[in-house]
């Protein structure tokens, strides 16, 4: 059963300079009861893919085609009090800055007792005490007494913890965590993927994650998509991607994980060039001008999907078996 299921997806941003191509024909699925890491540099289309989940596309972005579809209906074609009711219910997210999730006006108490203003039937003591209950388990110490405290008088780690809290209260089928642990030092990356992987045992939910950290994804999903240049581009379980990568994008990526570079090295490597303008993305594959591979025909056609495994694919021209 896929709780998320993103089919041809194509999103254009109007702006001043012309239309933006930022997502082409892009595709994924979130089966049940599984983590699916989606990977790639800044510009790639990962954020603009979770908004478009979401359904919270800015007002210049112009769906061009395709369909997000949770429990059988096409959020792009919702109204927005069926979208209201989706969202919480049926998939929840956590941000990279919690501060943007919490209102810093409000006790956290009221704020997520608020999120529950859907159970009606359910007193206002037993919401706290949801909240409180849900705050323990993401590790906030004592938390009976601090529920009522504000979000400023907590550290960067617990707001994120306090936020996932918040995402998870009203359970959700699918969780979409957008590059959460960006702002936070190392030893608490580690707590809150230590964290979110409990939860996902614990209340046998989805998790869609999105982040640039190849050690991160290895250690969280058991599916990765890779994406560059607003497209997708392989896909397949975790072990098989990082043991056998197929495509050259994902080859590099792999090279410049900083965790994979030989202890003699003096540079680490990098990836010559940049992600194209998507004003006018290359009549061919995306990764031709920076592929160290490409020949004539990466620049004048598109590549098609080439199978290499069971559930892992690439598009790559020098995969085709012509």
């Amino acid at each position: 059963m896929k709780v998320l299921e993103i089919r041809d997806l194509s999103v254009d941003f109007l702006t001043p300079r012309g239309r933006v191509h930022a997502l082409r024909h892009a595709s994924l699925a979130v089966p049940q009861g599984r983590i699916v890491g989606i990977v790639g540099e800044s510009g790639s289309g990962k954020s603009t893919l979770v908004l478009a989940a979401l359904a919270l596309l800015p007002g210049n972005a112009e769906v061009v085609a395709g369909e997000v579809l949770v429990a059988g209906a096409d959020l792009l074609q919702l109204p927005p009090t069926a979208l209201r009711d989706l969202r919480g219910r049926r998939m929840a997210a956590v941000f990279q800055d919690p501060m943007s999730s919490l209102n810093p006006v409000l006790s956290i108490a009221t704020q997520m007792i608020d999120i529950q203003y859907r159970e009606r039937r359910v007193g206002r003591r037993e919401k706290r005490a949801r909240a409180t209950a849900l705050l323990q388990r993401v590790g906030i110490p004592d938390a009976a007494s601090r529920v009522d405290d504000y979000p400023h008088q907590f550290s960067g780690g617990m707001r994120q913890r306090i936020a996932i809290a918040m995402a998870l209260l009203t359970g959700p089928d699918l969780l979409i965590a957008d590059e959460p642990t960006t702002a936070l030092d190392v030893t608490l990356e580690a707590q809150i993927i230590h964290l979110l992987r409990e939860l996902r045992q614990d209340l046998a939910g989805s998790i869609l994650f999105v982040s640039h950290n190849l050690g991160l994804i290895a250690e969280l999903c058991d599916l990765v998509v890779v994406m560059y240049a607003g497209e997708v581009v392989e896909e397949a379980g975790v072990h098989e991607l990082f043991q056998r990568p197929g495509h050259p994008y994902t080859q590099a990526l792999l090279q410049c994980d900083p965790a994979g570079a030989a202890s003699t090295a003096r540079e680490l490597a990098t990836i010559p060039g940049e992600v194209p303008d998507l004003l006018r993305p290359p009549p061919g594959c995306v990764f031709a001008p920076r592929c160290p591979h490409a020949f004539a025909r990466c620049h004048a056609e598109p590549p098609g999907w080439a199978a290499l495994a069971q559930g892992h694919r690439a598009r790559c021209h020098l995969l085709d078996e012509r």
